[in-house]
């Protein structure tokens, strides 16, 4: 059996539309699923076009397998003919498939675009995108149990002032269970609006000002003759 290519070399019809509406690539995507920084409707997406994307590959690889077939040096008979049958029909079945697969995930993109088209992303400080990327990998605010000092205690050792934590409380990018005793830990988890303002497309600073033009180099004069 051929080995079918990466999932991030196989393109599909919608992955323009994907790229627009979120303002990163299919694979950031991906990348973001995996490391769970997604809310529902992204996830959503992400899975279904993880789908779509395995469909595709399925179409190319039989639409490879009947043109080897009809080019290869075997000999024409009924054999060959029943291979060819049985190809093209696990291509037609397959380009089913995708189209299924297709549908489900141009469902999952429209309210994103939708979105999209609402509202401009949320730009955050580089420091809080930090403290969001080391939350998102759990974290926990203690009371020191003799200082009573508070602290956020994270995987990554990344440092979140108590301050910090409250700022981005206030601003609904984070939440924490008061449920449990300070002195165990607090989980804290992002937002819907943390994992979206953690997601977004980072717009580039305010254009630096124009270049002045170097000064003009003195005339030079030439000796008369």
């Amino acid at each position: 059996m051929t080995s079918s290519p990466p999932d991030r070399l196989t393109r599909t019809v919608l992955d323009h539309r994907i790229e627009t509406a979120m303002g990163r690539s299919v694979e950031e995507l991906r990348q973001h699923r995996d490391d769970g920084l997604l809310d529902a409707p992204h996830a959503a997406l992400a899975d279904a076009h993880r789908d779509l994307v395995a469909a595709e590959r399925d179409v190319g690889f039989y639409r490879v397998r009947l043109a080897r077939l009809a080019s290869s040096d075997l000999p024409v008979d009924q054999a060959l003919f029943a291979r060819i049958d049985r190809t093209l029909d696990q291509l037609a079945q397959a380009a089913r498939l995708r189209e299924a697969k297709q549908t489900t995930a141009a469902a999952a993109l429209e309210p994103i675009e939708a979105g999209a088209l609402r509202q401009v992303p949320r730009q955050i400080p580089t420091k809080d995108v930090a403290a969001l990327l080391a939350i998102a990998q759990g974290a926990k605010l203690h009371e020191h149990l003799v200082t009573h000092r508070l602290a956020v205690a994270t995987p990554t050792r990344t440092r979140i002032s108590y301050t910090q934590l409250q700022r981005l409380e206030a601003n609904g990018l984070v939440e924490r269970d008061s449920s449990h005793p300070m002195q165990a830990g607090q989980p804290v988890t992002l937002t819907d609006a943390g994992r979206a303002a953690l997601t977004a497309p980072r717009r580039a600073g305010p254009p630096s000002a124009a270049p002045s033009p170097p000064p003009a180099l003195p005339a030079i004069s030439r000796p008369r003759r």
